[in-house]
């Protein structure tokens, strides 16, 4: 199982938001064939591992991250496949809570024979399609934040100045993350100071919706977020009293504009089915997402530099806490060296 959990992440950006899934035959111990779900609208793991395996399946056991699927959508049912090619028995890891299949799938094999066995690795399969679960569940997106800051907790000089606190290793790295999420979201405080793009560079596997969150005040109109549409495609959430002269020339400038807030907003990208949001800030924009409860995960770029500074920025704002009791913490985080800089990352511990 935890082979096959290596192979579904090799989905990762490429099958959203279609869950990754990974699939390893087994014969008389041997692996006769293994796959995962390479991209979406492609044949899913268990089709892949059988085309691989061929006249081996016959009598083998399927190993596979998720419950195998009931239904016929862009692929036929893994689980008809699997039991027309043999299996005889299937260890599965976390049932699947998409309403199509949702334990359909496993009663589909019982009820033709195959052994079956749920919860091998669950915990790291779920985990792994965190995401996918809360889309699925929640009709809302994974929300990524991200912010790079110096040593002593700022993301800018009191001037405003931020570009660059990180590396080269960080921005490649942010790149990187960038070019496999759905959607990129910025406030209308970054876009006046950066003036960003919010494009992966190099292109990554996905072209993000480009987003920026906006009050009441019309936005900067030269920026090369309007500009570019070559890109990706240009959303702006706006405000109750946003100017609607203001909203009409951007829609004259191809910007697709929708009148909502934070929450609103990704209701509106789960209705779309995009799976993964990275919010790269500023503190205001963020502060707000953290004291909402929106944020799932974060990216923290710490570089090993000192600004100071009283009127400084730090990466979250808003009400914040008022007992280190309740502080945020993070669970499962992981910490890498790029370059000069660390990158500290980890999911919002949800519950005690």
């Amino acid at each position: 199982m935890r082979r096959a959990l290596q192979l579904a992440r090799r989905g990762e950006g490429l099958v959203e938001p279609n869950p990754m899934v990974g699939c390893v035959l087994l014969r008389d111990d041997e692996v006769v064939g293994q796959g995962w779900h390479e991209r979406y609208g492609g044949p899913h793991a268990e089709a892949n591992a059988l085309r691989e395996a061929g006249e081996a399946a016959r009598g083998a056991t399927a190993v596979v991250t998720l419950e195998p699927c009931c239904h016929t959508g862009k692929t036929p049912p893994c689980a008809d496949t699997l039991i027309a090619a043999g299996v005889r028995r299937c260890v599965i890891a976390a049932r699947d809570p998409f309403p199509l299949v949702d334990g359909g799938g496993l009663r589909r094999l019982e009820e033709a024979g195959v052994q079956c066995v749920v919860g091998e690795e669950q915990a790291a399969t779920q985990q792994l399609l965190a995401p996918y679960l809360k889309l699925t569940t929640t009709g809302l997106p994974w929300v990524i934040a991200k912010w790079a800051m110096t040593l002593d907790g700022r993301i800018a000089t009191a001037s405003g100045q931020s570009q660059w606190i990180s590396g080269a290793a960080s921005r490649r790295c942010v790149h990187g993350l960038r070019g496999r999420v759905d959607a990129v979201v910025v406030g209308a405080g970054t876009l006046a100071a950066d003036d960003p793009l919010l494009s992966p560079r190099p292109a990554g596997s996905r072209t993000p919706l480009r987003v920026v969150l906006a009050d009441d005040r019309p936005l900067p109109e030269k920026r090369r977020l309007w500009d570019t549409p070559e890109l990706g495609p240009v959303l702006v959430a706006l405000g109750e009293r946003y100017p609607a002269d203001a909203a009409e020339r951007l829609r004259q400038r191809g910007v697709e504009v929708l009148p909502a807030d934070a929450r609103r907003l990704l209701e509106a990208l789960g209705a779309r089915r995009l799976t993964n949001v990275l919010v790269e800030g500023g503190g205001k924009l963020l502060g707000r997402w953290f004291d909402a409860g929106l944020i799932d995960e974060v990216w923290a770029f710490v570089a090993p530099k000192i600004i100071g500074g009283a009127g400084a920025a730090g990466p979250v704002g808003g009400a914040g806490v008022g007992s280190l009791a309740d502080a945020l913490r993070l669970a499962d985080t992981r910490v890498d060296r790029l370059g000069a800089d660390l990158l500290i990352r980890g999911r919002v511990a949800r519950g005690n």
